[in-house]
């Protein structure tokens, strides 16, 4: 198996009030195809180390891999670009563009890679939505998809680029159990069919329990 994301001796300090050591010696590999979820109480730094994880907090101490090369230390021009087409997103919030059609929305992250033509781009966020089974939404406007739909589109718009890997900050939190279903489902199939890697933050334990690895935090530790 290849590893697509390593955490080698992460350490992390807020600075003020007072000097706060809030990750403490993180260790951990996610190989490719593996779907791992996040657990601990509110205040145990997971949060904080998903925000390490995807490149958008650098002031931290220890290496961060992906695809086995060191991202640490990068230009943030460099950074964004990593996170653009290595790195999907999935939040509690969907963060779609409420006037823009659902076609649209999706399309965001891969014209602003710029690897690919308008009409390239255009067939992948077909793709996406067909694998999703949402093509019928596909020009509909963000503002008029239910919320289950809207998670599903948020779910295609991070996989436009092909990316290594999914993360997940709570991405089940607004949604009731049939559509939390739903989404662990469509998670469960990325990863048995497309291989894609994913590590998911979530306080839901049945959501937890059913991926293959969990990670368990408390004060700023892995504990297992």
């Amino acid at each position: 198996m290849s590893t697509v994301l390593e955490a080698k001796s992460i350490n992390k300090y807020f600075e003020k009030p007072t000097r706060f050591h809030v990750l403490k010696d993180i260790n951990f590999k996610i190989e490719k195809g593996e779907f791992v979820s996040i657990m601990g109480k509110s205040g145990c730094g997971k949060s904080t180390l998903l925000y390490i994880l995807s490149t958008m907090d650098t002031e931290y101490e220890g290496a961060l891999l992906l695809n086995n090369e060191i991202i640490s230390g990068q230009s943030s021009n460099h950074l964004s670009y990593i996170r653009n087409k290595h790195i999907g997103f999935v939040f509690q919030f969907h963060y779609l563009l409420a006037d823009f059609t659902v076609l649209e929305n999706i399309m965001l992250p891969a014209k602003k890679l710029g690897e690919k033509s308008l009409v390239e781009i255009e067939q992948d966020a077909y793709d996406k939505l067909k694998l999703l089974k949402i093509e019928h939404l596909a020009l509909k406007k963000a503002s008029q998809v239910s919320g289950g739909e809207k998670q599903r589109v948020a779910i295609a718009r991070a996989l436009i680029n092909n990316p290594s890997i999914i993360m997940g900050d709570e991405p089940t939190g607004n949604l009731d159990s049939h559509n939390a279903d739903n989404v662990f489902t469509i998670f469960r199939e990325l990863c048995d069919k497309q291989h894609l890697s994913l590590l998911i933050v979530t306080h839901d334990e049945d959501f937890a329990k059913r991926t293959d690895r969990i990670i368990q935090m408390e004060d700023g530790r892995i504990i297992s």
